[in-house]
């Protein structure tokens, strides 16, 4: 029997290159192998859009977009919609009894989105409950493995202890899911910052433009000592090098690059253009299959719906299985 993958994020807007350095480079490339599920979590994005939940319905579009422009094949990838597999939310009330606060208080991926958001009126509940979400996700699609940036790692852990706890207490339903961290394990952003992030702004999106990539190039953060295109640079911990490693393909280019960096024989604008032609070749293919689906909206929704549809079934056969052990199939007829 196949083994599946489950994977997915929150529309909150556009995918960026961090996102395919961390999951969706591992999809595209395993999608032939593993019967894929990616999950579009609008309810968990209404956290950071409750006030203005009708930018969802947009967000799921663009996400949805930015999948197909990777090259997920949707005949081989279903892309399903979270608030569209209600079972989804009956799994994850089952699950809030399985973890504690504590348990929740100290997951450092949950501690440091909280810090990144800075919730002025306090962290609402559904914040605190995504990893319990996030769990049920996983386990409903019966997932064998969550290709996932290495700042999910502790959200995949809850959801193994989820697993194992309930596979004690009632009957062996749900399978432990493994992780798969990128071939990075993080993509620095373009201010240097440990990771890019769309409430940092120091992204590149998937989908920008040329002249907006060649800006957003053009401005990376590099060596701070370095004064003067003349001084010994450093390379390690620099973004533009890091990037290079990442996204060009010519390597010895690269390694040429580094020598002269170190020694003082070529500019950061050199080392910063050759960065952009080779993000640029990255992403025209990508930048012009998300043109060709935006033509054909019709087309994306129908992809949407029967991902959503084919989702479901899995979720709901998942659910009769969950609630059998749990011995909640009633029969008062």
């Amino acid at each position: 029997m196949q083994k599946r993958i489950l994977t997915g994020d929150r529309p909150t807007g556009p995918l960026h290159l961090g996102h395919y350095v961390g999951s969706l480079a591992n999809r595209v490339r395993l999608q032939h192998e593993y019967d894929s599920y990616v999950l579009i979590a609008d309810v968990q994005a209404l956290t950071d859009n409750f006030e203005h939940p009708e930018m969802l319905e947009a967000n799921v579009f663009e996400v949805a977009l930015d999948y197909l422009a990777v090259g997920l094949d949707p005949e081989k990838v279903r892309i399903v919609v979270q608030s569209m597999v209600p079972e989804l939310a009956e799994l994850t009330i089952y699950f809030m009894n399985l973890v504690t606060v504590a348990t929740l208080e100290r997951n450092p991926t949950v501690k440091e989105e909280i810090k990144q958001r800075n919730f002025a009126k306090g962290v609402p509940v559904g914040f605190w409950s995504y990893p319990i979400s996030q769990a049920a996700d996983i386990t409903i699609f019966k997932a064998d493995l969550v290709p996932v940036g290495e700042d999910q790692l502790p959200m995949i852990e809850q959801a193994r202890e989820i697993v194992r706890r309930f596979n004690r207490l009632y009957r062996k339903v749900l399978i432990e899911p493994k992780a798969l961290v990128g071939a990075m394990a993080r993509l620095p952003g373009t201010d240097g910052g440990a990771k890019m992030s769309k409430s940092l702004g120091n992204c590149i999106y998937l989908g920008d433009s040329t002249e907006t990539v060649r800006k957003r190039v053009m401005s990376m953060y590099t060596d701070p000592t370095r004064i003067h295109p003349t001084d010994p640079g450093h390379v390690e911990g620099n973004p533009v090098f890091t990037y290079h490693d990442v996204f060009n393909p010519n390597k010895a280019e690269v390694e040429e690059l580094k020598e002269r960096y170190r020694k003082g024989t070529v500019g950061d604008v050199e080392v910063k253009q050759r960065l952009f032609d080779a993000l640029e070749k990255f992403l025209a293919p990508i930048r012009e299959r998300r043109a060709e689906y935006g033509k054909n909206r019709a087309r994306v929704r129908e992809i949407i719906m029967e991902g959503t549809k084919k989702g479901r079934a899995v979720a709901q056969a998942t659910m009769e299985e969950v609630r059998d052990a749990m011995k909640l199939s009633y029969k008062f007829a």
